[in-house]
């Protein structure tokens, strides 16, 4: 027990072996193994492990042991900036370089206090009991808002010394340098001390503290500077999106603008949670999972609306998501979309089972007759390969991408004959009947019936006469058509049309 005292995590300097002046026989570190036996005696302890805790509770208290283990072994808040989380703890990069900037990056790898540079940045918010907060100028409760508890910002300061009373730029995660509208406002800083939070005057670079009314901002971290130039914190991105979501709204009416101001600090303090209106006036909360969203229901009920409000949240609420896959060849999926599988569930429930052609939409493909029945459209999605896209974005025939050019052409029936079908001729045809690329890995194409005219199936002539093209089994042999049919001018007017586009008629 004696060698626990003396080679704990706190050197013994710092716990003076003299007496304390309150306490004559209470604070000394016991020497001997005979002061052990009368400090056991008078704790009343009896087994090895029981006077192992108690005695090192009283010499080596565990908050005070982390600490100091902290302290010894953790890097200093320069050397983290500097060597550790150098990419983390750094300001992201502006549209345009120049040296202010420069020498404000370099004043946050450096963390001197003594730089006229500030920059800060918040991390979280904290709902804080006004209990807890040493402030005798803390401004009181607002008629409107009569909630016990304020919304604290817990920050680390990274340059300078941030000071209250000043006033600070104040900069949002999705601020680019684009807009010279930068807010700006005073602020009140405190010292983190266990569960109170003292007023200070100045916190200097490397410590953390807390910021009071940032919440108006409604940013879920904020960085702040006394320099226009500066530019938020990067941070980390930890990718993560929630997943269930329910609308909230109280059992009474008249608590609704409590609840707002509920949710509005929850989702503050919470960065994984998301808080969305939509345009029927629902109020939509966002969670990672159905546990989170338990917790979150119950820290809005008692934390944030101090217990005065009772919520009623409705049925999750799940976004649909769909994909795309191959099949082997068209065969797999004939016998795939004459199938009996029931239809897509949102093909027939509402307001999807109301939309126009959606009835005629089966296994990928989909067709919708316009209004008056002078024609029908027919659309048909297919998974789209990313090095298909590729050549399709660069116009060109990439190596390698051979068998997805192939795969693709005999999917949308390039040609007639899939024996002559080559990967360039696949590749013509597709380039041929790209209409539009994007970005994101789209594309649109049109079928070669359309783009070639073949999709007019009759004419009416000026002379009430209508006009229908012979099939191709009826001119194979090389028979030349009539040229004064009634009609036929007018089918290949419209099909001219049809080659060259509607703007050039």
């Amino acid at each position: 027990v004696l060698a626990a005292i003396q080679i704990g995590s706190t050197s013994p300097a710092v716990i003076s072996p003299q007496p304390n002046n309150s306490n004559h026989d209470d604070r000394p570190i016991p020497q001997t193994t005979d002061d052990m036996q009368r400090l056991i005696s008078r704790l009343g302890a009896s087994s090895e492990s029981s006077i192992v805790s108690a005695v090192l509770r009283r010499y080596r208290p565990l908050s005070v042991s982390v600490l100091d283990a902290v302290c010894e072994t953790g890097p200093s808040p320069a050397k983290a900036t500097l060597e550790l989380r150098p990419k983390v703890l750094a300001l992201q990069d502006p549209p345009h370089q120049n040296d202010d900037f420069d020498n404000m990056q370099q004043a946050v790898h450096q963390c001197n206090p003594e730089n006229d540079t500030v920059v800060a940045h918040v991390c979280k918010f904290a709902s804080i009991s006004r209990s807890a907060v040493t402030d005798p100028d803390l401004p009181s409760v607002s008629p409107d808002d009569q909630s016990s508890s304020i919304m604290m910002g817990i920050a680390r300061v990274l340059s300078g010394t941030l000071c209250t009373g000043d006033e600070y730029y104040m900069f949002g995660p999705r601020y680019n340098g684009s807009s010279d509208d930068i807010p700006k406002q005073k602020i009140r800083c405190y010292l983190l001390m266990g569960t109170s939070f003292v007023r200070v005057n100045s916190i200097p670079a490397g410590h953390i503290c807390a910021i009071y009314d940032l919440e108006k901002l409604q940013l879920k971290t904020v960085t702040l500077s006394n320099k226009k130039e500066c530019m938020p914190l990067r941070g980390f991105d930890f990718g993560l999106q929630p997943l269930v979501k329910v609308n909230v709204e109280p059992v009474n009416a008249s608590e609704t603008e409590t609840l707002e101001r509920g949710l509005l600090k929850l989702s503050l303090a919470d960065s994984s949670v998301e808080v969305t209106a939509t345009a029927k006036g629902e109020r939509i909360l966002a969670c990672l999972g159905e546990i989170h969203l338990e917790r979150s229901i119950l820290d809005l009920e008692t934390v944030y609306c101090d217990g005065n409000i009772k919520i009623r949240t409705s049925d999750p609420i799940t976004s649909f998501r769909e994909t795309t896959a191959w099949f082997p060849n068209e065969e797999d999926f004939d016998s795939f979309r004459n199938s009996k599988i029931p239809p897509l569930r949102q093909t027939i429930i509402p307001p999807y089972c109301d939309e126009e052609g959606l009835e005629h939409a089966y296994k990928g493909r989909c067709r919708a007759v316009i209004s008056g029945r002078g024609c029908a459209i027919t659309i048909r999605i297919v998974p789209l390969p990313r090095s298909v896209y590729e050549c399709l974005k660069s116009k060109k025939l990439i190596e390698g991408c051979e068998e997805d050019i192939m795969m693709l052409g005999k999917a949308l029936k390039c040609s007639n004959n899939e024996s002559t079908l080559t990967p360039q001729s696949a590749m013509t045809a597709l380039l041929g009947s790209l209409d539009d690329i994007d970005s994101n890995g789209n594309a649109l194409l049109e079928a070669p019936i359309l783009y070639e005219g073949r999709s007019v199936k009759a004419v009416c002539s000026t002379n009430g006469e209508v006009y229908i093209p012979p099939k191709e089994e009826s001119t194979k042999d090389g028979e030349d058509e009539p040229e004064n049919v009634d009609g036929l001018d007018e089918y290949n007017a419209v099909q001219e049309c049809l080659r060259t586009g509607m703007d050039k008629e």
